[in-house]
């Protein structure tokens, strides 16, 4: 009768009843998933109850009640999960516009073993030129003279040897140079076409001719592609 009693008076809070009711498949808590486990171990509570010391039947509704206010909670969280998923669904739907045409793209350049078009910002002070090429770690790899003057430039990833970088990210960034002084310095970016766009995690992805994937908020220019 004590054992009985213990757990008569005792009550279980819901969430031990949701952990004794366990996970429900696809890693959804069981909480939202079994609430008929509730209600059977509420029963049994009920049925197993010391007849000389009944819990309160207002005991019972305050338990329901946590449990079902508990359970409402966890279907809105997944209501909102799922809404938050549409919209960026929807977002997607204003980059269409965008494939085909040359994006200009502030972000560390993928390198592949293809060259790059990269667009470079001299200042006008300059009488040199040259980029420098950065690893992701940020350590120097390469470095080479460059027109004293904006404008495009094919970037091939080579070292001060002539020999191909590996694969990876690299950050390229133009100096301006004067009478052998460095007078400025600015990013260069990567100009490459949208070949698409992607949803990936829920999250707008573009996908650029070479492979890369950038976020739109990382394009800074948009142009038709030049012929040729």
């Amino acid at each position: 009768m004590d054992q009985i009693t213990g757990i008569a008076t005792g009550l279980p809070a819901p969430a031990p009843l949701a952990s004794a009711a366990g996970a429900a498949p696809g890693g959804r808590p069981a909480l939202s998933a079994d609430f008929e486990t509730f209600l059977r171990m509420l029963t049994t509570q009920m049925q197993n109850q010391d007849p000389l010391n009944p819990v309160d039947s207002a005991d019972f509704a305050v338990q329901l009640a946590t449990f079902s206010s508990v359970e409402q909670q966890v279907q809105t969280n997944d209501l909102l999960a799922g809404l938050g998923t549409q919209m960026a669904t929807l977002g997607m739907g204003q980059f269409p516009g965008w494939i085909g045409l040359e994006a200009e793209v502030r972000a560390p350049v993928r390198f592949t073993g293809e060259p790059v078009q990269i667009e470079a910002a001299v200042d006008p002070r300059a009488d040199a030129a040259e980029l420098v090429v950065s690893d992701a770690q940020g350590t120097e790899v390469a470095r080479s003279a460059l027109p004293a003057e904006s404008g495009a430039v094919l970037w091939v990833g080579r070292d001060a040897q002539g020999r191909a970088l590996p694969e990876g990210g690299y950050t390229l960034s133009v100096r301006s140079l004067a009478a052998g002084q460095t007078i400025a310095s600015h990013d260069a970016h990567m100009r490459s076409r949208v070949a698409e766009t992607r949803l990936d995690g829920g999250t707008v992805r573009l996908v650029l001719e070479n492979g890369q994937s950038v976020a739109p908020a990382e394009v800074i220019g948009l142009r038709p592609p030049r012929q040729g």
